[in-house]
């Protein structure tokens, strides 16, 4: 045995020291012949070897189901070790199946050259918004509708709140790439009732009131969901922009959670920020709002914004209409 080997299976446990990424990274203390010791250790990046990702699908084993809505589904599951044992171990994969697909979705998974565009509020008015508008007549936005009116994912729901006006009241569920399980990177998504709002540039100064509610309530919601363990100068609130879909929604995440490129500049939005902006603009409550802003974000070349708006304007061309 190697002095590498040896001095790894001396190693004795004390504690789990720290987690991080995700759950994908483990920092233990402990001992060796009775000297400290730390050992860190993090999970490989997948062999991509064409042979083995043939069978990839054949060494998934213990597949738990997390849920199903319209065309997208969610699983728990084990890889099989290299020896071939099968023993019953908790789950080192998350695994998200989209099927039947689009070639939307091939584009959007598909590494993309990003670009940093300026998004002005004529360009939103003129260009963006129609967009927006298309997305939502095409049906993309059926699972969000599902799981608000009660018809999928209701098994998934933490949380649905009764507020004495209904346009106030909201679902609060884990995000899809959140475990369910590991407090460090808890990442949940609330869902506003309410479908007059597509995005952050829909915001008003009068919506400052609800906002502040929607964040006191979901601190509170969020404490109580996991006391003990979580507390509201634990939790960061964000929204996207640009919004994967265009339902208003609330990202909220443990401070510990590593960030990561959902929580990059040019993508995330810290949501006391937007609040801020709505306060200290002039002008009236009902028309004055987040869409006078420049707002400047990143987009990769295969996304519809990029090549229908934003590089026929870099190529000084006026975008066709989308």
């Amino acid at each position: 045995m190697s002095e590498v080997n040896t001095l790894l299976t001396r190693f004795k446990l004390e504690k789990l020291l720290n987690q991080d990424q995700g759950g994908r990274r483990i920092i233990l203390q402990g001992t060796i012949s009775g000297e400290p010791a730390l050992l860190l250790a993090e999970r490989g990046a997948f062999d991509t070897d064409p042979n083995h990702l043939a069978s990839f699908n054949r060494l998934i084993t213990h597949v738990q189901n997390l849920g199903q809505n319209d065309i997208y589904h969610w699983y728990l599951a084990n890889s099989l070790p290299e020896n071939g044992v099968d023993q019953p171990t908790p789950p080192d994969l998350k695994i998200n199946l989209i099927y039947p697909c689009t070639e939307k979705h091939i584009r959007k998974y598909s590494f993309q050259q990003l670009r940093s565009v300026t998004e002005t509020s004529e360009v939103y008015a003129h260009h963006v918004r129609p967009y927006m508008a298309r997305c939502r007549e095409e049906g993309r936005l059926n699972w969000v509708f599902n799981i608000l009116d009660g018809k999928k994912e209701q098994e998934n729901v933490l949380f649905r709140s009764s507020e004495p006006d209904s346009n106030d009241d909201f679902l609060l569920l884990p995000d899809l790439n959140w475990d369910r399980k590991t407090i460090g990177s808890l990442h949940l998504l609330a869902l506003p009732l309410r479908r007059d709002i597509w995005s952050v540039r829909d915001l008003k100064k009068k919506d400052v009131k609800w906002l502040r509610h929607l964040q006191t309530t979901l601190m509170q919601t969020v404490e109580r969901l996991y006391p003990h363990v979580v507390e509201r100068d634990m939790l960061k609130f964000y929204l996207h922009y640009q919004p994967t879909y265009y339902h208003f929604h609330v990202h909220i995440v443990h401070v510990n959670l590593d960030p990561s490129a959902t929580q990059a500049v040019g993508k995330a939005l810290g949501l006391a920020d937007v609040i801020s902006h709505l306060e200290m603009m002039g002008g009236d409550d009902e028309t004055t709002g987040m869409d006078r802003l420049d707002l400047t974000y990143t987009v990769g070349e295969e996304s519809e914004l990029w090549k229908e708006v934003f590089l026929p304007l870099k190529e000084g061309k006026t975008p066709k209409s989308v």
